[in-house]
């Protein structure tokens, strides 16, 4: 009995303080551009996010997820070939830090201007970041688009 209070309290606690974040990180960036468009499917909609559109014609696909304070996240994920283009719009800030804490030491000074930044992370992708103010205007929030190019020797797996 006192096994499975054991057991059962370490299952609740790992469910609570170990959960997925419905952020994209990194490594989930790591993970979509490793894996075709159907298990980004799966992946989002694990993690919160719901469909806005879908076009298997052109093989591309659009994701919502509506975060705290009125913000969001908008990730368009576009196969070439065997190759995935993804590109994430926000105005949430623990987004942009999400990711930019990631990428922070693989900056490109030579190709990043003061409207972008390049972020080159080796043998995964490279990011295009640029901040614009909102509309209307608030100092204390911002839009965030990160372009995201995998490298020519990252494909997709089927």
């Amino acid at each position: 009995m006192k096994k499975l209070l054991v057991t059962a309290a370490f299952l609740i606690l790992s469910v609570c303080c170990f959960g997925q974040s419905n952020l994209v990180s990194i490594e989930d960036v790591k993970y979509l551009l490793h894996n075709n468009l159907s298990r980004a499917d799966t992946f989002l909609t694990a993690k919160g996010y719901t469909i806005r559109s879908k076009n298997e014609k052109k093989k591309t696909r659009e994701y919502y997820l509506a975060t705290r304070n009125g913000t969001h996240v908008d990730l368009a994920i576009r196969a070439d070939g065997k190759r995935l283009t993804m590109e994430l719009e926000t105005n949430d800030i623990s987004q942009y830090n999400t990711i930019n804490s990631s990428i922070s030491q693989y900056i490109n000074k030579q190709s990043s201007t003061p409207e972008m930044q390049t972020f080159v992370v080796k043998d995964l992708c490279t990011f295009y970041i640029s901040t614009t103010d909102s509309f209307p205007y608030d100092p204390m929030k911002k839009n965030y688009l990160m372009q995201i190019v995998a490298d020519k020797n990252v494909t997709s797996v089927d």
